[in-house]
């Protein structure tokens, strides 16, 4: 029997490769492993949620058997990778070896999470994929105040989400404004601004250094001696590329999987995609340059090495309160920046020494500017 191509992954990455995949080859077997429960969503949509009155169930496309049924694949649900044997090109699961004859590593990445004490340290929610969401939907009903913590995309979506169904929030982040890695301060100022008006309460500078419970919920004990009071927490830290399993089966590792621009590993015949993969230098944990490596990437397995190209990617924040695309700067590029506009609607361009403009933040209604200034952008990947 032929080996199969097996996919390690059924998020985004995963399922969305073996659907270019199939376009491309309807015979060669395909396998898709994954450690949850296999249902196809779109992640994105997690924190879209509570605005939307959506359940879990509600946010699910399509069952893994309707999937496995779609891409001529079998799909095994809760199911977890113990180990990698890249000389015998097979895979462990348990004391089950399975032989590959292309693997990829669509594992994504996992929540960033920090000691916090107390004895309510159970009231700290991750939400990563759809199982997280369902528990923590669980867990929020009834309830009324959230605390999260983090104040970055993530964690401003997540507010945003959360007010629109109804609930209080409170966000708590040691730093001085929202999205710090990723804003200009003046489009910062106009997202927290706006947040603000539709309701939540931002804590900039502490951290959450005790969470006990309390007979009207839970009190969370910040850094600067403030008690706040709340019914349970988001964790929107951050996230940090899965890298464990494959470097304990040496494969290179930096940020994320190191790969190449047809995205192989340092080993042949194991390549990695999405959230977990770092693509010549660059970790994206964004929906449009997984969507180009899942195209590109499904050509080199069909039969055709294609490299991966990253044109312009602006990352639309879902932040309906106050509108914002980014385009952040490249990596190893720097420039001026310059801000047009005032209160919600800012306007702020990064441009190099030769005028390029090489980077965007817009707020309100500046947003509809992108379109024509993406025309300028430089790709991030020729």
């Amino acid at each position: 029997m032929n080996a199969p191509v097996v996919i390690i992954g059924t998020g985004l990455a995963g399922y969305n490769l073996a659907r270019e995949f199939r376009k491309l080859d309807g015979e060669t077997p395909l396998l898709l492993i994954t450690a949850d429960d296999g249902r196809s969503y779109s992640k994105p949509m997690l924190s879209t949620g509570f605005g939307k009155n959506k359940e879990a169930d509600g946010l699910s496309m399509a069952e893994p058997g309707a999937m496995a049924e779609q891409l001529k694949a079998e799909v095994r649900t809760h199911t977890r990778v113990s180990g990698i044997d890249p000389g015998h090109k097979r895979l462990w699961i348990g004391e089950e070896s399975v032989y590959y004859r292309d693997l990829i590593l669509a594992w994504g990445a996992e929540t960033v999470r920090v000691p916090v004490e107390g004895d309510a340290s159970d009231s700290i929610f991750p939400i990563n994929d759809l199982e997280d969401y369902a528990r923590f939907r669980a867990a929020a009903a009834g309830k009324r105040h959230v605390l999260i913590l983090g104040v970055g995309l993530i964690g401003c979506e997540f507010a945003n989400d959360l007010i629109l169904g109804g609930y209080d929030v409170d966000l708590v982040a040691p730093c001085e404004q929202v999205m710090p890695t990723l804003l200009h301060p003046a489009a910062a100022s106009a997202v927290q601004a706006g947040l603000e008006a539709f309701g939540a309460r931002f804590h900039l500078g502490p951290v959450l250094t005790r969470l006990v419970r309390s007979d009207n919920g839970l009190q969370a004990h910040l850094s600067d001696g403030e008690v706040v009071q709340c019914d349970l927490v988001v964790s929107a830290i951050g996230l940090r590329p899965r890298v464990d399993l494959a470097a304990a089966a040496g494969l290179e590792t930096g940020r994320g999987v190191v790969v190449d621009r047809h995205l192989k590993t340092s080993h042949a015949n194991i390549y990695a995609l999405g959230d977990c993969a770092e693509v010549d230098g660059l970790n994206l944990l964004y929906v449009m340059p997984l969507m180009s490596g899942a195209r590109a990437l499904a050509q080199t397995l069909a039969g055709t090495p294609t490299a991966v190209k990253y044109g312009p990617m602006p990352v639309t924040v879902k932040t309906p309160v106050c509108p914002l695309v980014i385009s952040p700067v490249p990596k190893g590029l720097e420039g001026v920046w310059s801000v047009e506009g005032q209160g919600a609607d800012i306007k702020a361009l990064c441009h190099d020494a030769r005028g390029n403009l090489v980077g965007y933040a817009l707020t309100g209604t500046a947003v509809l500017d992108k379109l024509a200034l993406n025309k300028a952008l430089p790709p991030l990947l020729a």
